[in-house]
């Protein structure tokens, strides 16, 4: 269940991230990748920064959309490079 429940939420993130970044998302599957990614991304950046994300499903959502954005952002980056 909560492998079901970490796709969700990489999903959504991912979903986010393609919205709020200059640009539209990669699709159901592309969305889902850059969430997930992002979801360890972002975790690794608030624990690396002593920063809480909060805890919940929200506080999960939150710190994964951050995460997505950030690779969004570098992915961007390297491309133009």
């Amino acid at each position: 269940m909560s492998l079901l429940v970490f796709l969700i939420v990489g999903l959504i993130a991912g979903w986010l991230a393609g919205q709020l970044v200059r640009g539209g998302g990669f699709g159901l599957v592309g969305d889902l990748v850059v969430g997930v990614v992002g979801a360890f991304l972002g975790g690794f950046l608030f624990n690396f920064f002593g920063v809480s994300g909060g805890s919940g499903l929200i506080g999960s959502i939150v710190v994964a959309t951050i995460g997505a954005i950030v690779l969004l952002m570098l992915i961007r980056l390297v491309k133009r490079a």
